[in-house]
């Protein structure tokens, strides 16, 4: 059983559930279920077979020690649910561009020095997969380390809402290189966006249009902070969005732009990482006579999205081991909310288990 090596930009609370959870369910029984877990093995790869080969941030709190101690150093404030011992993987310094909002810089200070040769750090360290948690709104800063990436040679896993997966010319970027990316924007496993893409189908199942709709939410995370810079939220919002209008759109039927509203809502410091969802759906029932659905979701946001990417990283390396090139269109439709293609969660599920049956630990590529 060979180990998946991988990469992290950015050590925030997503890289620190992450790392965490690796930990946390390293031992964990193939056959058992587990709280939290959609699969203990997936493709012939155990969580306990993903390792970390490199890891970079501006932080000057964080670059230069251990990733075991830099996830749990301030301004992260995820909840800690593993003890993780020395993983002897310095946090490099990292390239900033646009990386570093208005409001982040408060409370970031950057490191001083250059930037780490991050192709250089891949390569040593036989890095398989690269993950992208950088902020939402760094666009530069996203692209440059995707150049990076694709000269070192490994897959790319892109987290954020920035374009890159769903967009052509990225994907044929990666696909000159032989290499798989997944992404775009994390889905996380009960979220906002999973809970409104299927209440809306299930509204639609039962033979009822969405009139008007909503989802406002709110955290005290370094998320949350970074995007009361409205400048950065753009695509955020443009994601969010998407992930559920593409399910009206599916049906052959539209929403008014006006009448859907779904995005980041303000930043409130003492709820740290918990995410609070409100969600509206006004719609009509026989006779046009209107009926309404309230909800209030109250998730830990970062451990939310932890166990989808340690789905995705598997999936990438099972696609490196075949020699899969470009975005994974399977994968990508059910881990993330703006992939090369949309499909219902129930089709997107059905696409990655047939992709993990097929390409699951039989023949490695040579």
């Amino acid at each position: 059983m060979d180990k998946i090596r991988v990469g992290i930009i950015g050590v925030g609370n997503c890289a620190s559930a992450l790392v965490q959870g690796i930990q946390y369910y390293k031992d964990a029984e193939d056959s058992d279920f587990i709280p939290g877990v959609m699969n203990p093995n997936l493709g012939g790869y155990h969580i306990g077979d993903i390792e970390f080969s490199a890891a970079f941030d501006i932080d000057k709190n964080k670059v230069g020690k251990d990733v075991s101690e830099a996830i749990f150093t301030s301004p992260n404030n995820t909840q800690k649910f593993a003890d993780v011992p020395p993983l002897d993987v310095k946090v490099e310094r990292g390239m900033t561009h646009d990386g570093l909002g208005k409001y982040l810089s408060d409370i970031i200070q950057k490191a001083p020095g250059s930037t780490s040769d991050v192709v250089g750090i891949l390569q040593e360290n036989q890095t398989d997969v690269v993950i992208n948690f950088l902020p939402v709104g760094s666009e530069e800063a996203t692209k440059w380390y995707v150049e990076q990436i694709l000269e070192a040679g490994c897959a790319f896993i892109n987290c954020i809402p920035v374009f890159i997966a769903s967009e052509r010319y990225w994907q044929k970027r990666f696909e000159k290189k032989t290499l798989p990316l997944l992404g775009d924007d994390i889905k996380s496993q009960f979220g906002a966006t999973i809970l409104h893409r299927n209440l809306v189908n299930l509204y639609m199942d039962r033979g009822m249009p969405i009139d008007k709709t909503y989802q406002l939410n709110t955290g005290g995370n370094t998320d949350f902070l970074n995007m009361l810079e409205k400048e950065r939220l753009d695509s955020k919002k443009k994601s969010k969005t998407n992930a559920v209008a593409s399910q009206i759109k599916a049906r052959k039927l539209d929403i008014d732009p006006e009448n859907i509203y779904i995005g980041p809502s303000d930043y409130v410091p003492w709820q740290k990482d918990n995410k609070i969802c409100f969600l509206r759906i006004e719609s009509r029932h026989f006779g046009d006579i209107p009926t309404y659905i309230d909800c209030r979701l109250s998730v830990e946001d970062s451990p939310n999205s932890a166990g989808i990417v340690i789905d995705a990283i598997r999936c990438c390396k099972l696609a490196l081991n075949h020699g899969l090139t470009g975005s994974l269109e399977a994968p990508s439709s059910y881990f993330m909310k703006t992939p090369p293609r949309q499909y219902t969660d129930t089709k997107a599920k059905e696409l990655t288990e047939n992709f993990i049956q097929k390409y699951g630990k039989k023949k490695n590529k040579a």
